[in-house]
């Protein structure tokens, strides 16, 4: 009767940790819902730490810009209609 073969595990060691979200890449994207113009700003702040530190958060960041753009956009149009509307009721 012969005994099987002893075989040690292999060490796998620990998986990667996760990239730490850019904490100021949350924050713009719940700001660009209630204030665009701070979202904007914050959003290429975070977008620049990003690329110098690494972190995640990247998408949100963009998410930020994009929600703030079209949020001051619409807010402009929004303006220019009603001074329109104005201006033409008082001819």
């Amino acid at each position: 009767m012969t005994s099987p073969q002893y075989q040690p595990q292999q060490y796998q060691g620990y998986a990667p940790a996760p990239a730490k979200t850019n904490t100021l890449a949350i924050v713009a994207l719940i700001s660009s819902f209630f204030v665009s113009l701070l979202g904007v700003i914050l959003g290429h702040i975070a977008l620049n730490q990003i690329k110098t530190t690494g972190e995640g958060g990247r998408g949100l960041a963009i998410a930020a810009l994009v929600i703030g753009y079209v949020s001051m956009a619409f807010a402009i149009m929004l303006i220019i209609v009603m001074v329109g509307a104005a201006a033409s009721q008082y001819n």
